[in-house]
C-alpha cells in the first residue's frame, strides 16, 4: 500500500470509529434553557473522544495494513 492510500484508509477508519463513538456515554442536559435543543448532550467531551478514536483507529489500521500486505485482502482490485 502506497503512503497516499494508507493515509486515505486511515482517515476513513478514523471517521467511522469517531461516528461510532459519538453516542457512547452521552447524557442529555437536565436543565434546558429557552432556545436550546433538549436532546443536546450535557458534556460531549469531543477532545477525549477524538483521542480515543485516534488510538482505536491506529490499532484497526495496523490490522488492515497487515492484512493487505499479507495478501489476505485485495483492496485495490489487482487480484487474479
Amino acid at each position: 500500500m502506497n503512503p497516499v492510500s494508507a493515509v486515505v484508509v486511515f482517515i476513513v477508519i478514523w471517521w467511522l470509529v469517531f461516528f461510532m463513538a459519538l453516542p457512547v456515554g452521552i447524557r442529555r442536559a437536565q436543565d434546558v434553557e429557552e432556545g436550546s435543543d433538549p436532546g443536546a448532550p450535557a458534556n460531549p467531551r469531543l477532545l477525549l473522544r477524538a483521542g480515543i478514536t485516534t488510538g482505536v483507529s491506529a490499532v484497526v489500521f495496523v490490522i488492515v495494513l497487515v492484512a493487505v500486505n499479507a495478501g489476505l485482502v485485495d483492496v485495490f482490485g489487482r487480484g487474479g
